[in-house]
């Protein structure tokens, strides 16, 4: 997924009300961006890291600029809008990137299904059943190379693994799908410490056959793409 406007780098003075940041441009103008992250964004939103924001001229929007990525000025990035994944995806599954999943050539983006829930795709295939696929966003590290989720308390996310056991239970195939938004991370675990719910969730999704995926990703200030599997810790 490229980023529709060129993205340009800036320094964080602080990010608030989950989803503004002010930030200081190369010129040295502060401008307020819009933040597309309700978690607690943990080690991601110090003052005075460096960021990458996406400029736009669309009227319709309140905020002249995105916060896209964080740049860890080592070589890594972790990319903080959580709309990417589902962007960066559904390109990759419609090319059939995602080895477990390319058997599946019809897919459709935020289907109603459950109590009040939608699903990210919905993949059938004559032949096949139908598969239920929710993706999260990765971007907490707290020990080098591990990365973790959630990084805070998700109901919707615990509620979420609850719906893809119903449709496991319903004959239907049913995955949850990492994605990591970290080039500085190897290996994945749940942060059980975090939600215990979740984690909780989790184990009874799997046991009951839900599937989990994890896959990283390549980032920079141009492009977001899949990278490989990576195991969990």
């Amino acid at each position: 997924m490229n980023f529709a406007t060129p993205l340009i780098p800036a320094t964080l003075i602080r990010r608030y009300k989950r989803f503004l940041a002010d930030c200081q441009l190369p010129d040295g103008r502060e401008i307020t961006a819009h933040c597309a992250n309700p978690g607690s964004m943990m080690g991601l939103a110090e003052p005075g890291m460096r960021v990458w924001l996406e400029p736009n001229d669309d009227p319709k929007k309140k905020l002249g600029y995105g916060w896209r990525l964080v740049d860890h000025e080592n070589g890594h990035f972790t990319g903080v809008d959580t709309s990417v994944p589902n962007r960066a995806l559904r390109a990759s599954l419609e090319a059939g990137e995602i080895i477990e999943l390319a058997d599946y050539e019809t897919l459709r983006p935020e289907v109603k299904y459950g109590e009040n829930s939608r699903i990210d795709f919905l993949l059938t295939q004559s032949g096949l059943p139908d598969c239920y696929v929710e993706v999260k966003s990765v971007t907490l590290m707290r020990q080098p190379g591990l990365a973790e989720f959630p990084d805070s308390v998700t109901r919707r996310g615990t509620k979420h693994l609850g719906e893809l056991t119903k449709m496991v239970q319903q004959g239907h195939r049913a995955v949850m799908l990492y994605l990591v938004q970290r080039t500085d991370c190897q290996r994945f675990q749940l942060a059980a410490d975090i939600d215990s719910a979740y984690a909780a969730a989790f184990d009874q999704a799997q046991a009951a056959g839900v599937e989990r995926l994890i896959y990283s990703t390549n980032i920079s200030p141009e492009e977001i793409t899949l990278g490989a599997a990576i195991p969990a810790a």
